[in-house]
């Protein structure tokens, strides 16, 4: 059984202060709407961060979904080697035995899987810290996150001065009480008029 994720519920609490750190600087429905290669204000991505359940793979699969493929490929093609990352709240993380499921999915898939000691959106740190370690980047203007939670991905990505990608649909419908909560509040935001933050000019 998964661990409880302490860093999401402490980090959560951080949009009481300043709701637009759950907010993405761009909204997709899927994996296959992805704009590759990523361009921000022309800033060019030098990296991107991949959550896995719901984004590019079904919930609970190691595999890259069918109707993905070709945009896969492209993406891999883009951001070889270290330049592309899959950071879970599952693989790489303490609940993950021996690392056994990190390395299964870089065995199926060939990208590698951070091994991190906070779940996200608090292992901001040590997504940077891979980064500069293999050389790919130095700041994360240089940074996209793309995933299909907004306390979780998009949140990291505000965190770390990145940008955000949400997936809004995912694979399959997610129905689960935490994501429509998200959706709802995230939908409350722009009709207050809030704004996604601008790493360009946040950090």
């Amino acid at each position: 059984m998964w661990g409880a994720n302490l860093s999401g519920t402490f980090n959560a609490l951080r949009v009481i202060y300043k709701p637009q750190l759950c907010m993405p600087q761009v909204v997709i429905s899927d994996f296959s709407k992805l704009q590759i290669p990523l361009c921000f204000k022309q800033n060019r991505i030098k990296a991107v961060v991949l959550d896995k359940d719901n984004t590019f793979a079904k919930p609970y699969d190691d595999k890259v979904y069918a109707g993905y493929q070709a945009e896969w490929d492209h993406l891999r093609q883009c951001y070889p080697g270290a330049e592309l990352l899959i950071v879970s709240n599952t693989a790489g993380t303490s609940d993950d035995k021996n690392y056994m499921q990190a390395e299964k999915i870089e065995k199926t898939i060939r990208v590698p899987v951070l091994r991190h000691k906070t779940k996200k959106p608090g292992c901001y740190r040590e997504v940077m810290a891979y980064f500069k370690e293999k050389g790919v980047c130095n700041s994360p203007k240089e940074v996209a996150v793309v995933g299909d939670r907004l306390f979780t991905d998009v949140m990291m990505a505000n965190l770390m001065g990145s940008y955000g990608v949400w997936i809004s649909d995912g694979v399959v419908p997610n129905n689960q009480l935490v994501s429509k909560m998200e959706k709802h509040y995230y939908q409350r935001l722009l009709s207050k008029g809030y704004r996604p933050l601008d790493p360009c000019k946040n950090y």
